[in-house]
């Protein structure tokens, strides 16, 4: 196909960090009109390709083409330049400024003295043509997740971009977001632009591109169309296997609540009200599924049960003990395990493998005999939840700091799942948010491994198909309260996805 058929062509582009290889003679093409699959596990090197395409990095070989002319992106300013735009998996946008604000600045062509009254008509325009609601004169903390990221795409397109990657832009949207954001995607495709879909999702890749590239160990494995491709063979390019489907043969009973939470009020970091009211059950072996979009009370939920954020009012009972309030370490010695949203900040980059393993075990006799830590024991148990976890890591002794996002995680999972003594509940917070299908994989499969061994687990996800898989009982969470319950057997994921945005609600006995 001739060079001036595509958007986009880059060829044997090299890209070299510290100690490893992120892009290794990698190639990828864009034509006008298509919305483009960039599809890899995490360190696959897709963001890394597109970050160079964008001028946040420069190659250290191999060549770009733009319109056919080949190009040398400096910066992202050059990239705006030659039309190319990028929405980033964290919004770059100022949340107490308006949506007008947010769009034009930094950009030269607005002028010295604002036409506000033009730029807003202008931008009206463009969102009604797209069939969003938001308003230019909004502030940007009032918009929900998506409406947030329809901003990013307008800063885009009002400089006239005809290229826009999108780098994993569903991981905070609802069900009803990721719909209204594919139908946009199909309409700018329809529009002549080039659009770049950064992901590890496959029904996303099969849903909504014409082409999907696959990358694996900073290579590219393969290009398809997607309508001569599936989601079998798209594992198999990405892992090198198939996807092994997590199941349990385990029959839930529920006789005596584990865990039992009433009436219980927590407050945010603001000291606002984040939890409201929240009553609920959870019983031995059974995996509660906990929905919602980010921010409405959830990780404000488990920290308290978890000891690490006061308590306003309401009880939480373990066994029929009463722990409301208790200190985070007799939680930890009463059995409870917390998976944090942010693994890294509940990790210790400069801390060792090992040293992040001993964190909540160093007062168990094992390690430590109230004088001295046995490092011994410690360095033997860290080799061998090493290896039960798959931490690729060259040594126990390496920094924590130094791993991957998705081998962090698998350290804070060791550390939750392998050393709390009589472990009897784990509070999972998004323990897959932004991993690839294998570490979910893995994760999944640990997950239920222990409910199997009669462990209850509390698993807060944004990823409806993730707790419709795993979960036993879903319940749904909407600005701090329980607004939904839903059954195994009985899930409807338009109810649930409407209860998450607040617009249903329904009786709530759990």
């Amino acid at each position: 196909m001739a060079d001036e058929e595509y958007l986009v062509e880059m060829k044997g582009i090299v890209k070299r960090f510290p100690n490893v290889v992120a892009n290794d003679d990698a190639s990828f093409t864009l034509r006008r009109g298509e919305v483009h699959a960039l599809l890899g596990e995490n360190g696959a090197g897709k963001t890394t390709l597109m970050n160079i395409l964008y001028g946040i990095y420069k190659a250290d070989a191999g060549e770009i083409k733009v319109n056919g002319r080949k190009v040398d992106i400096r910066s992202p300013r050059d990239a705006i330049k030659l039309g190319i735009g990028m929405v980033h998996q964290q919004f770059k946008l100022i949340p107490v400024h308006t949506v007008a604000e947010n769009v034009i600045l930094g950009l030269r062509e607005a002028g010295f003295v604002l036409n506000s009254r033009k730029i807003n008509q202008e931008l009206s325009q463009m969102i009604s043509s797209y069939g969003w609601k938001i308003s230019p004169e909004a502030k940007v903390w009032q918009l929900s997740a998506g409406e947030k990221q329809q901003v990013e795409i307008l800063k885009a397109l009002y400089r006239k971009a005809q290229i826009i990657i999108l780098d994993e832009p569903t991981s905070v949207l609802t069900p009803q977001e990721t719909a209204i954001l594919f139908q946009t995607l199909r309409k700018m495709a329809s529009e002549g632009l080039g659009i770049v879909l950064i992901t590890h999702k496959l029904e996303e890749v099969m849903a909504v591109s014409d082409r999907v590239t696959v990358m694996c160990g900073g290579k590219t494995m393969a290009t398809k169309l997607t309508k001569e491709t599936n989601i079998e063979e798209l594992v198999n390019l990405m892992i090198g296997r198939p996807l092994a489907k997590v199941q349990t043969k385990r029959v839930l009973t529920k006789n005596k609540p584990l865990l039992e939470v009433s009436n219980l009020f927590v407050l945010n970091d603001k000291g606002l009200e984040a939890v409201r009211d929240v009553s609920f059950k959870l019983y031995e072996g059974e995996i509660l599924g906990l929905a919602g979009v980010s921010g409405n009370g959830q990780q404000e939920l488990l920290e308290a049960i978890a000891g690490l954020r006061k308590i306003v009012s309401g009880k939480v009972f373990l066994n029929s003990v009463d722990i409301t309030n208790r200190h985070p370490s007799e939680i930890i010695k009463a059995g409870i395990g917390y998976i944090p949203a942010e693994a890294l900040r509940y990790s210790a980059p400069e801390m060792t493998v090992a040293e992040n393993i001993l964190l909540k075990a160093y007062r168990l006799k094992e390690y430590f005999n109230g004088l001295l830590i046995n490092w011994k024991n410690v360095e033997k148990n860290a080799q061998q939840l090493v290896k039960e976890f798959n931490i690729v890591t060259p040594s126990i002794n390496n920094k924590a700091g130094n791993l991957s996002g998705g081998n962090i995680q698998r350290l804070v999972l060791a550390r939750e799942l392998g050393t709390i003594p009589h472990l009897k509940i784990i509070l999972a917070a998004y323990p897959t948010r932004g991993l690839d299908i294998a570490s979910t994989e893995f994760i999944h499969r640990e997950l239920v491994r222990k409910s199997e061994q009669g462990v209850a687990v509390l698993l807060v996800s944004e990823e409806l198909e993730e707790l419709l898989s795993l979960s036993d009982r879903i319940m749904v969470m909407y600005r701090g309260e329980i607004v939904g319950v839903f059954e195994k057997g009985q899930y409807d994921v338009e109810d649930i996805g409407l209860m998450m945005t607040g617009i249903r609600k329904k009786e709530v006995s759990v």
